[in-house]
């Protein structure tokens, strides 16, 4: 399949730099940028007409299985029906302009081999397969009531319980052997879990250290959902390569960001999204009274990490139904952070954290032809990314997807 873009404003979010030239794809790449470039015979040519072309969106924290806020009611319901509500949400990910995301949790294998394999229409995955979890933690959806852990592993939930050193090596060794792109592993309490505090640390130095040393056996990494500056900064000691969420970070973190070269994947969307509309779409109470906790400090932590030169990367965290607000993370980033730092955090910058730089989030001439065709230029008006209304096109490996 052959494409060619006409008369469009390259917008190249690494640099800023803005080119008006052709675009031409073939075999699902990106093989030239000129003016005025030919169409070879079976070509398909689309005329821009001067809109504003940008690489394929990615979003490094999604749950696509996450059908509902209730994460408790997961792994009880059937993997068939939670598959459905997966695909459907993958679709509407894909209108909004994301060609490839990090799933945090929940999505496995066959769901990215679907897609890869074209049987559902969706971005690309990069899965965790189960975030790891001590008992109690922020993956043990156990209400207090409830004694006996069902760990079996086809079951819909998005963590699994694993305690002790050796244990945790046997889950995260599992994980990777179930083709995992990178390791997810909870070291802070948080608001959707029903047993553990916001505040609280959760596995020893060892237990995450033993987590980092498997996923980097296999070359591969990890993420750490934490919220405040003292589970972050252990997080970082130990090795991981991003922190999820950190909301609390305080200086401290950032200087260790800096030191360990980490990424922060901030999710300010999701905490509007459930104190808005979280108890609609399931979450307990107990989970509602808990996202005050988060909510007020996201936009300061992230004000405190931009400024400190920490690398920022686009993440959504959205459950359920508020998966339809996804793009409004960029609005909320917006208020501290300049427009072209935002797109980067869901291109070029996104890209280097899943270690695909030159294959995504690029413009560049060999790079996988995902783009995406706006009626306005994001970094004048950043709402060019948030309304489908704004979005032309979306093509994905060379093929239009929408539009």
């Amino acid at each position: 399949m052959s494409l060619l873009l006409r008369d469009a404003v390259l917008l190249e979010p690494a640099t800023g730099e803005r080119v008006e030239a052709d675009l031409r794809v073939a075999e699902g790449r990106i093989t030239e940028v000129g003016q005025r470039l030919p169409a070879p015979d079976g070509t398909r040519v689309l005329d821009a007409r001067g809109a504003v072309v940008i690489p394929g969106l990615i979003d490094a924290h999604v749950h696509v299985t996450a059908s509902t806020a209730d994460l408790g009611a997961l792994p009880a319901l059937s993997p068939s029906y939670v598959t459905a509500q997966s695909i459907r949400a993958m679709g509407e990910m894909l209108d909004r302009g994301f060609t490839t995301v990090r799933d945090a949790s929940g999505a496995d294998w066959g769901l990215a081999k679907a897609q890869l394999d074209g049987l559902v229409r969706g971005p690309r995955l990069h899965f965790c397969g189960k975030a790891l979890s001590q008992t109690g933690g922020h993956g043990d959806v156990r209400t207090p009531g409830v004694a006996v852990h069902d760990s079996h592993q086809c079951c819909a939930g998005l963590g699994r319980v694993a305690d002790g050193v050796d244990a945790v090596r046997t889950a995260a060794r599992d994980e990777l052997r179930k083709g995992a792109h990178h390791l997810k592993v909870m070291a802070g309490g948080g608001v959707s879990s029903p047993t553990d505090r916001v505040d609280s640390t959760q596995y020893s130095m060892d237990e995450l250290r033993a987590v980092v040393e498997e996923a980097e056996a296999a070359n591969r990494y990890v993420a750490a959902h934490a919220y405040t500056a003292r589970a972050i900064n252990r997080a970082l000691e130990a090795g991981v390569r991003s922190v999820e969420h950190g909301n609390l970070l305080d200086a401290s973190s950032v200087e260790l960001f800096l030191a360990h070269n980490a990424f922060l994947v901030p999710t300010l969307v999701t905490y509007w999204a459930l104190k808005e509309e979280g108890a609609r779409f399931g979450l307990p109470e107990a989970s509602v009274r808990k996202v005050d906790d988060v909510l007020t400090a996201g936009l300061a932590g992230l004000d405190l990490a931009a400024r400190g030169g920490v690398r920022l990367v686009y993440g959504s965290d959205l459950l359920g139904g508020m998966q339809r607000h996804q793009s409004r993370e960029f609005l909320l980033r917006r208020e501290v952070q300049d427009a072209l730092d935002v797109l980067r955090a869901a291109t070029s910058s996104a890209a280097e954290l899943l270690g695909e730089v030159g294959e995504i989030g690029t413009l560049a001439v060999g790079a996988r032809a995902d783009l995406v065709v706006l009626e306005r230029d994001p970094v004048e008006d950043i709402t060019a990314l948030t309304g489908p209304s704004a979005i032309r096109w979306v093509v994905q490996d060379g093929e239009v997807r929408v539009g």
